[in-house]
């Protein structure tokens, strides 16, 4: 299956470890992002750096070249894109520079170089995939999404999407002049994505147009009192699990299983882990007892509960126990998931 293709999985090369190593092709897409690309506006200058690191993308380029640039935040997306050129091309590989960044401890590369170094890494491990929920999934680890309530279920949008659809309801220039002008305009639809259209999911990936559905369970009424909950078969929430343990393995090389849970009931809670910034605070408040309104409880979109197929690959003071994850929206209905937190903070034991 095709997906993701301007994302530049085509443009890399893979190592003998199996992880991705840059290509001056694969450099050049950064030329021709937005950031970066030649505007009429663009100085001489600026149309001979960009001309010159067409040519050659891994070129030095002396800081009198970039002074010479007449527009402040061009000469800063510059600044930033050598930089980060320059620390992945030291590192080797797409995967070496993103686990040298994480546990830094500081990041100051812009979010968008390291979202999509985790497209193209995912593009990688999910190459064998033919489940598009699985794939749907994925963009959660690198493109922010706002989720939305409706008639019991959690829908989860790209965010990019549906801020430029509710500015111009999806007509570009002319539906944004429409709407500025209270002109009645078509309402621009997603799609959840679902059996009958996951066939379609490859040809339209790249507009991240798919909505993903996050409902945990579904609640059926019963006679005499009596709630009937069912878990669904085809919840994002399941494909999410299945992502984020190929994400494990690929870096960390240890099996873990990964369910999605309605509840922790576990009087030995030990560990957890929240897979975004809201989740973490959540967590972190339960843990320690501390009392959570009940506005700010309704954030948590789902607890994960996940295991070690191997107890001996974890600290021997939790060897064994399972460790819980959280996934969150914030006040504003946005989820951001950081993959990165799997990472750093599994219990993993030292290793010889």
């Amino acid at each position: 299956m095709n997906f993701w293709p301007s994302c530049g999985f085509d443009r890399l090369r893979t190592t003998p470890q199996g992880w991705l190593t840059p290509t001056p092709d694969y450099l050049r897409l950064f030329l021709a992002r937005p950031e970066l690309a030649l505007v009429p506006e663009s100085c001489p200058a600026e149309h001979r750096l960009h001309e010159a690191l067409q040519q050659d993308p891994q070129r030095h380029v002396p800081p009198q070249m970039l002074s010479m640039l007449q527009d402040a935040d061009v000469r800063d997306n510059y600044r930033h894109f050598l930089s980060f050129r320059d620390a992945l091309l030291a590192s080797g590989s797409l995967q070496a520079y993103y686990l040298q960044l994480i546990h830094s401890g500081d990041i100051r590369v812009p979010p968008l170089f390291i979202e999509l170094l985790v497209q193209a890494i995912l593009r990688q491990q999910l190459d064998d995939c033919e489940d598009a929920q699985q794939l749907r999934a994925a963009e959660l680890l690198f493109r922010p999404q706002r989720l939305t309530v409706q008639e019991g279920q959690v829908l989860a949008a790209d965010q990019a999407v549906v801020d430029q659809l509710s500015s111009n309801a999806g007509l570009g220039e002319l539906g944004r002049l429409l709407i500025e002008n209270k002109t009645r305009v078509r309402e621009a639809e997603l799609t959840v994505l679902n059996e009958g259209n996951a066939a379609l999911y490859a040809e339209r990936s790249e507009r991240h147009l798919f909505l993903l559905d996050l409902t945990h369970e579904v609640s059926q009424e019963l006679s005499h009192g009596l709630t009937l909950r069912m878990t669904r078969a085809r919840s994002g929430l399941k494909a999410l699990s299945r992502v984020l343990e190929r994400w494990v393995w690929h870096f960390l090389a240890v099996t873990v299983r990964i369910e999605p849970l309605a509840r922790v009931e576990d009087a030995a809670w030990r560990w957890h882990i929240g897979l975004d910034a809201e989740a973490s605070t959540l967590l972190n408040a339960l843990y320690q007892g501390d009392a959570v309104a009940p506005e700010r409880m309704q954030r948590l979109v789902s607890l994960f509960r996940l295991d070690f197929a191997d107890p001996a690959c974890m600290l021997p003071e939790v060897a064994g126990k399972p460790v819980y994850l959280g996934l969150a929206m914030n006040a504003q209905g946005i989820l951001r998931l950081k993959p990165q937190n799997l990472l750093l903070n599994l219990p993993l034991a030292p290793r010889q």
